[in-house]
């Protein structure tokens, strides 16, 4: 149902585990900007962190993978791989802010778009951002998703406002 590692030429995606608490702790679940978009709140102690992770592993339609940098096996962020929908591939993601601007995102996601699209049972990969994170509108777009449209009042983004905001829709389709 998901793959159990995934290899790209500066990444190494491996399902997480509770012994990367401290370093998403640290690089960044409680760090307000890095959070900003995302639908959690930072994390206010470790244990935050370690029942994320918990719930991550225990999820029977997801699986989420820590970024590793390929040459220094530094945690750079993580992606979560969704399958809760037949035929679809949804994903979500966040990176450390360290880690910002060197296309490693776009490359993460582009590895995550081309083995959804070649599962037999999948039929369309994509998911959908804040209307004002244009940085992960680049990055969807540059892993070959296209913007379909508007969502109007989709999704919570709690660190921005308690109400539903607008999302752009991503996608590629078989």
């Amino acid at each position: 149902m998901f793959p159990e590692n995934l290899w790209t030429e500066d990444l190494i995606l491996r399902p997480i585990a509770l012994g990367d608490t401290g370093a998403i702790f640290d690089e960044y679940a409680q760090d307000p900007e890095v959070t900003r978009f995302l639908t959690w709140a930072p994390h206010e102690s470790v244990r935050d962190t370690e029942a994320y992770i918990e719930r991550c592993i225990a999820s029977e339609t997801s699986r989420t993978y820590t970024l590793l940098g390929r040459r220094d096996r530094q945690l750079r962020g993580a992606l979560t791989i969704r399958r809760d929908v037949p035929g679809r591939v949804g994903f979500g993601y966040v990176l450390s802010r360290r880690s910002w601007g060197q296309g490693l995102m776009t490359e993460a996601l582009s590895e995550v778009a081309a083995w959804a699209m070649k599962q037999r049972d999948v039929w369309r990969v994509g998911d959908v951002c804040d209307v004002e994170n244009v940085a992960s509108a680049r990055v969807m777009e540059k892993a070959g998703l296209e913007r379909e449209g508007l969502l109007r009042r989709w999704m919570v983004h709690p660190n921005i406002e308690k109400t539903p905001r607008d999302c752009w829709m991503f996608a590629r389709a078989k």
